[in-house]
């Protein structure tokens, strides 16, 4: 199993540049900026590439550290590159899009460390490249929500700079559920059973290490002193539960900026096949990123 496993991940990868095309219809905003800049970061897994995505104009512009998704097997950080340049433009920050480890080459947690250890290297490094080391956000998609949510737990218990804001897009906030437990509305969803099961076998090999908060931010006992966080679950998505119930469990500890089910959406909730409602999902979370790091 654990061999097969990996066999099938490492052929996910493979695929990768095909098959995450999502953003081909998502082109709202940001094309004309010039190509990210590449730079590396220390962690403690080593250095990490990121894509640096810098606003026209701006003069030490505030940060956003983003996390793509691809169900910790896809190393494709060109797959936000629409989401990146969207949020550069518009709302006028720095994006930096992290190139972090996956399965089978990596196994948890070594890509929570490398989310935190981005966000703590620009929290005190960021003028070094001409950045706001003073305002910055983190966020994600998918398994990239886990790495941010991840994150903000990390610098919580660890100390150091507080985000000013974490965006959680359908995000993976509990693998150590049983698999047979999480259900989607649709008979087909995006993530099914087989795909959950692949995930815990490659990235989250050690069983015993699942219900950790920070492979499972939903199992956290106490999110106090977080970064305040905007939340966004889709109606038909698998992992819509445990979205749901983190945003309560933020609201509880009035952390909670905004929560957002996107109706009629599975998993890919910026779903080129509604253009329009993609772009007011994008402007929304764009708005919350320029308000928050103003």
């Amino acid at each position: 199993m654990g061999l097969s496993s990996d066999v099938t991940a490492l052929m996910m990868q493979a695929s990768a540049r095909m098959v995450a095309r999502h953003g081909d219809a998502l082109q709202f905003g940001g094309q004309d900026l010039a190509k990210p800049l590449r730079r590396r970061v220390p962690t403690c897994h080593g250095r990490v590439k990121v894509d640096l995505y810098l606003p026209p104009g701006a003069d030490s512009p505030p940060v956003y550290v983003h996390l793509h998704g691809g169900a910790f097997i896809m190393r494709f950080p060109r797959m936000d590159d629409f989401f990146c340049r969207f949020v550069a433009s518009e709302a006028g920050v720095a994006v930096v899009n992290v190139d972090y480890g996956v399965a089978p080459q990596a196994r948890y947690p070594v890509a929570q460390d490398q989310a935190h250890d981005v966000f703590a290297w620009l929290s005190e490094h960021g003028v070094d490249w001409g950045l706001d080391q003073t305002r910055i956000a983190i966020g994600g998609f998918s398994a990239g929500g886990n790495l941010a949510a991840s994150a903000c737990l990390q610098i919580r218990d660890r100390g150091g700079a507080t985000p000013r804001l974490q965006l959680l897009g359908v995000p993976s906030l509990d693998v150590a559920g049983e698999v047979s437990a999480k259900q989607a509305s649709v008979s087909d969803p995006m993530i099914g059973p087989g795909l959950l099961k692949l995930v815990r076998a490659t990235y989250f090999k050690d069983a015993s290490r699942r219900t950790e908060p920070y492979a499972s931010p939903l199992l956290a006992e106490d999110l106090t002193g977080v970064a305040p966080a905007v939340v966004v679950t889709a109606e038909r998505d698998t992992l819509r539960a445990e979205g749901d119930a983190y945003a309560a469990a933020l609201g509880q500890q009035s952390l909670l900026v905004q929560h957002v089910v996107v109706p009629g959406r599975d998993h890919y909730f910026l779903d080129g096949n509604d253009p329009d409602q993609a772009h007011g999902l994008m402007r929304m979370m764009a708005e919350h990123l320029r308000t928050a790091l103003s």
